[in-house]
């Protein structure tokens, strides 16, 4: 904690990437591994983390994100991707993965599993894909707080159409639809909106204790 909320002032939503920087592998791998370890609801992550590199797809991309530049100036494009009808299947492949993970047996886990169906599988399908879409923003969450360690920058991303994402990026023929997107890189100098004072609630107008 000692530099948690120290990282917390640094960040910004970055308006303008250095597109000359590039974020080297060591550590994209380190956010990718906290986005893996992310909380979801169950532990199911139901959904996919797309890393778009390629600048010819982010170019297509960029249209459909109301222009936003950060689309093709960043290091990456991350589209966070969620299952929109999440099924037996996927429920069984994480039991799968559970007893294979702690040496269990998958007998011993199938109450579990059962009760997980009998919760979600009855949803109508536009409630679990907003249940779904829920979860990508806790994995969102991690990545803010990595990159603020790593001092890379992040953009979080509503501003975009979905269906032209899902179609573009060929997520509808995979069950996915594209949730919420970030772009990570490292800030331009000549991005102003870094100098900016963080505008927050106080803590009287935020926080009710009962």
């Amino acid at each position: 904690m000692s530099t948690f909320i120290e990282n917390q002032n640094w960040r910004y939503a970055t308006k303008k990437f250095d597109a000359t920087k590039k974020i080297s592998t060591k550590d994209l791998e380190k956010i990718k591994e906290a986005i893996r370890l992310s909380a979801s609801s169950y532990g199911l992550q139901p959904y996919q983390v797309f890393i778009i590199e390629n600048p010819e797809l982010r170019a297509k991309l960029q249209p459909v994100s109301w222009g936003q530049s950060q689309i093709i100036d960043a290091s990456q494009l991350l589209v966070f991707a969620n299952i929109v009808d999440i099924n037996e299947n996927h429920i069984d492949d994480y039991m799968v993965n559970m007893a294979s993970t702690r040496g269990m047996n998958i007998e011993d886990l199938k109450p579990y599993g059962d009760f997980m169906k009998s919760k979600i599988i009855p949803l109508p399908t536009d409630a679990k894909s907003t249940w779904t879409s829920k979860q990508t923003y806790i994995a969102l969450a991690n990545l803010l707080n990595v990159a603020a360690e790593l001092k890379i920058d992040v953009t979080p991303i509503e501003g975009f159409e979905p269906e032209k994402y899902n179609e573009i990026l060929g997520l509808d023929k995979l069950g996915l639809n594209a949730s919420v997107v970030a772009t990570i890189g490292y800030r331009h100098p000549e991005d102003a909106t870094q100098h900016y004072p963080k505008v927050r609630k106080s803590n009287e107008d935020l926080f009710i204790t009962l």
